[in-house]
């Protein structure tokens, strides 16, 4: 296995960037000697956290390039004045039709721009080739760039190059954990990667935490969707598609080209619950419940610990819920946290495992802004 190193810190795997070069003159990040322009998209629980926290830390006089937009599905706002209040507006502004895709495919982001998706729309990944060929760094939030279809990852890696761009995708597993750094370092180095398994799920890690039997799993899920824990249709959660996402990325990370269709996923959803249009769902979470405590009796008379656990290796890719022996390396964690474990020539035996919180807007905004402050750094030394 081999991996193609982009500018110190951009790995990409050669299966995804085959008959590529690289170009090898210094790359120039500033437009023109202008400064680089920031855009949001999404202005939801992740975009609010983004919004606070980007204020706070120029409050404290840490230098960050301008926002210049805001962006949700209803509408484009130019920033300016208080965020705050331009945060409420964007939320309240009256849907006009195809505003988004209008900006989004116009010249309005040019070379050297960032643009920050917190979004989870499948449109807006679609945009990040194009963007990147742009010469646009993307920071995103948004698995469905790597966690996807493979072309569409394949176009990502490939327009990097193209438009010698940046793409920040830290936040999409393990939400900012040096989770995807230190497998694409472990690969860039000659080790090669036997497995990697993991709890990639925060919200699924809390549940399956707080979940003893003395309250129904569909109370606990319900509570972990208040708080923020979930996507904004915890089914998605639950079916294990949000964790197959993140297996992708990282299997696509090691040089893997896995394909969607060759991760098998054991789903949690009783079948009317998956079937169930968004406004009936809810409604429809009891029918969790038996089939958990069943689960939970089961783990128990086995002397086990419930983990929803995503793997691959070279026998093949699977996502669904495991009974781990107690001394697992995946039952240590806590919380919302996620774990992983990666199994290579160097940790053999014993793997590498990184844990640490995976799930909530906070920690989300924080890794975007890290990945902002981290190519503004780049490019202001290029």
């Amino acid at each position: 296995m081999r991996i193609l190193l982009v500018e110190d810190d951009a790995i990409l795997g050669d299966g995804i960037l085959a008959g590529l070069k690289l170009s090898e003159h210094a790359v120039d990040w500033v437009r023109d000697g202008e400064a680089a322009r920031l855009a949001l998209l999404g202005t939801g629980t992740v975009g609010a956290a983004w919004v606070e926290r980007y204020t706070r830390l120029q409050g404290a006089g840490i230098e960050l390039p301008a926002l210049a937009w805001l962006a949700n599905s209803r509408a484009v706002q130019p920033a300016a004045g208080d965020l705050a209040t331009m945060l409420e507006q964007a939320n309240a502004a009256p849907r006009r039709e195809r505003a988004l895709q209008g900006w989004a495919e116009a010249e309005a982001l040019q070379a050297g721009d960032i643009l920050v998706d917190a979004t989870a729309s499948d449109t807006v990944a679609g945009w990040h080739p194009e963007w990147l060929a742009r010469g646009v760094h993307v920071v995103t939030a948004n698995k469905l760039g790597h966690g996807s279809l493979l072309a569409r990852s394949q176009a990502i890696a490939q327009a990097q190059v193209h438009g010698r761009a940046r793409y920040g995708d830290s936040a999409t597993v393990g939400a900012g954990l040096p989770v995807l750094s230190s497998l694409r370092a472990l690969v860039a180095g000659g080790d090669r990667i036997h497995a990697v398994e993991g709890v990639l799920s925060g919200s699924l890690a809390w549940l399956l935490g707080a979940y003893d039997g003395s309250r129904p799993f569909s109370a606990l899920v319900r509570e972990a969707a208040a708080a923020g824990y979930t996507e904004p249709d915890p089914r998605i959660d639950l079916s294990g598609e949000d964790v197959r996402r993140k297996l992708l990325i990282l299997a696509r990370a090691a040089g893997l080209p896995l394909q969607a269709e060759q991760v098998r996923v054991d789903s949690l959803l009783p079948a009317a619950l998956a079937a169930a249009p968004a406004s009936d769902a809810d409604g429809l979470l009891d029918l969790l419940d038996a089939p958990l405590a069943e689960y939970l009796h089961r783990a128990r008379t086995e002397g086990a610990t419930l983990r929803f656990v995503g793997r691959f290796d070279a026998q093949g890719a699977s996502v669904g819920l495991r009974a781990l022996p107690h001394g697992h390396p995946l039952c240590g964690g806590h919380g919302t946290d996620n774990q992983v474990a990666i199994f290579s020539d160097r940790y053999r035996v014993q793997p590498l495992v990184i844990q640490g919180p995976g799930a909530g807007a906070e920690v989300t905004a924080a890794a975007l802004l890290d990945e902002v402050l981290r190519i503004s750094a780049r490019t202001g030394r290029d």
